[in-house]
Formats: structure tokens, C-alpha cells, sequence
């Protein structure tokens, strides 16, 4: 989805990560900041970047707090973004909500901000900035104190408003859409643009050029090395020192070198046709869905023919 959709930023709450998921959780063309719960199972946030903007994290130092900053570097003369995901759990201690509180009184300062995430608040109503629970009053003060504008009116769970977003400057954030699922999620997907001049860096990392690589060259390099001589008498460490300083001094001299460019909009090779039909179609029945044009099966139907199509495609590959 994230390919097809070519988004620059994806945030991204319980995760559900820990130590155990570190191999699997790197996306291609993509910055990874994440932040685990510690000492126990679940939430978790995350925020994927790509890797031509110019990015730094920013420490907090607060490990109960589920939250992730980071600073998006603008133009010259332009102001960063201060971008943030934070995940509050059901029934989360005034402590804590303190915490969050102090943090994000630490972080703002003058910057440009936009905040995104799950904060389990169902009681707030937005069109008024009003709530039942103390709790959640208290959590308007800040959002109030910090000169925030909350940006979600429809429910993104049920017929509530669990996911908000939040920006402290008038025209920062844009097209804020609400709709779809990621994976098994209940929760809808906000979408958004932020609204501002970013640097993005210059890709200055050289790679192998194998189709310009002259291959029969290399063949007869290779052939022409005495591999009895060089690696006779050697132990087994020693002889791949040789045997792979071998296989460089060819490589350099018959695979030229060229500057590595993004992987903006391409898509991974098992995203075939088929896959981005039923993507595609899956997100149609669900507008449907929603304006009651078509039964929950029906759509239902269409999200398990998703899954099916996209959950699959690899082991179809022919890799020669």
C-alpha cells in the first residue's frame, strides 16, 4: 500500500514491535524511527520516512510515554517541521498523561508541529471542544495551552474519533481524508498533506552499474588467475581474503560505477496488475460500505480477495 500510494511519510501506531521483529520491519527507500513498549507486549509507534528527506529524531527520554519526534528540515530560509506519532492506551494513568504533557510543552517551542495518532478519548466532541471525563479536559488544556487545531471530524473506529491529528499553524496541514484499513485493523487510515517547502538531500551514494558491467571481460579475468598457485598452502580464511581480492580487482575493472538515484514511485516487483486491482477495488467497495450502498459481506468479500491476491505474490517470482 505504501508503494502503490507513493506516501512520503507513514506513521504508524501498535506496532506491536520488540526486539524479535528488527529483521523484518525495514521498508525499501525508507528511514525507520521507532519506539517499542518496554516490559510488556503491545502498542508501540513508528514513522517511516523516505530517505531523501532530511530527517533527525529527537530524544525525549521518556519510556512510558508511546510517542516518536522527529524534525523535518526545511528549504533555506524556510521553517522545519516538527512531525510526531503518539499512541495513548485505554484508561492510561493521569501520570502518564502528564508526562505527555511536559514532553510536548518540551518539543513544540516555536517550531511548526503536526501530531498524529491513537489517543483512546472517545468522550471529547470536537465540534466544540468539550468532554465528560476530567481526564480528557485536562487533555484539552494542553491541546488549548499548545495552541493546537485538531483536524479529524469523522469517526475512524466505530462511531467514535480515536486517531486525531493536530497542527499548531493555519495552512500547514491539507486534503485531511479518512478511509481504509491497513492489514486487520479496525481502525480507519487518516490522510493528509503537510504543506511546506522540505529539503530533501542530494543522493550522493555510488553502486555497481551491472548493466553496462562487461561480463566476458570478467569471465576471462577470472580465468586468467593461477587459483592453484594463490591458493595453495592457505588456510580457509586466507584463502577467501584471496579469493574475494581477486574477484574485486575484476569487478573493478569491468563493472563501472554510477550514482545510486531514489526508488521514489517505483514499486516492488511482486506489486503486480492483478494486486493493484483488487488494492484498488478493495478501497472502492469500502466507500460504498460506508455510504450504505452495499452490504458489510460484500465488502468483506473484497478485502478477503485482497488478501488473497497480495499476501501471495512472491513465490511466484522466477528469479534467474
Amino acid at each position: 500500500m505504501v508503494h502503490q500510494r507513493n506516501y512520503d511519510i507513514v506513521a504508524i501506531t501498535e506496532t506491536w514491535w520488540d526486539d524479535s521483529h528488527s529483521w523484518s520491519t525495514a521498508l525499501d527507500g525508507y528511514k525507520l524511527f521507532r519506539r517499542d513498549r518496554k516490559g510488556r507486549r503491545g502498542g508501540g509507534v513508528a514513522l517511516y520516512i523516505r530517505g531523501v528527506l532530511d530527517v533527525t529524531g529527537i530524544e525525549t527520554n521518556d519510556d512510558e510515554v508511546e510517542s516518536l519526534w522527529v524534525k523535518i528540515k526545511g528549504k533555506a530560509n524556510k521553517a522545519d517541521i516538527l512531525l510526531g506519532v503518539c499512541y495513548r492506551p485505554p484508561n492510561q494513568d493521569e501520570e502518564v498523561d502528564n508526562l505527555f504533557y511536559k514532553q510536548l510543552n518540551n518539543v513544540s517551542g516555536s517550531s511548526a508541529l503536526v501530531l498524529v495518532g491513537d489517543f483512546h478519548l472517545p468522550d471529547i466532541f470536537w465540534e466544540l471542544n468539550t468532554a465528560e471525563k476530567q481526564q480528557s479536559r485536562k487533555f484539552l488544556e494542553c491541546v488549548e495551552d499548545n495552541f493546537l487545531s485538531q483536524l479529524v471530524r469523522k469517526p475512524t473506529r466505530g462511531g467514535t474519533v480515536l486517531e486525531l491529528l493536530f497542527t499548531n499553524r493555519n495552512g500547514l496541514v491539507g486534503d485531511v481524508e479518512v478511509g481504509g484499513r491497513l492489514g486487520h485493523s479496525d481502525h480507519e487510515i487518516i490522510e493528509f498533506s503537510i504543506i511546506g517547502e522540505i529539503r530533501r538531500n542530494i543522493n550522493k551514494i555510488s553502486t555497481l552499474d551491472f548493466r553496462r558491467a562487461d561480463f566476458g571481460l570478467f569471465k576471462r579475468l577470472i580465468q586468467r588467475v593461477p587459483w592453484e598457485t594463490v591458493l595453495g598452502n592457505k588456510g580457509v580464511q586466507e584463502r577467501w581474503v584471496c579469493f574475494k581480492t581477486e574477484i574485486l580487482r575484476a569487478q573493478e575493472q569491468t563493472v563501472p560505477v554510477c550514482r545510486k538515484t531514489s526508488q521514489r514511485g517505483k514499486c516492488p516487483v511482486w506489486m503486480s496488475n492483478e494486486v493493484l486491482k483488487e488494492i484498488r477495488n478493495k478501497k472502492k467497495m469500502y466507500h460504498l460500505f460506508k455510504e450504505g450502498l452495499i452490504s458489510q459481506e460484500v465488502f468483506k468479500g473484497a478485502a478477503r480477495a485482497c488478501r488473497k491476491k497480495s499476501g501471495r505474490p512472491k513465490p511466484s517470482l522466477n528469479l534467474t
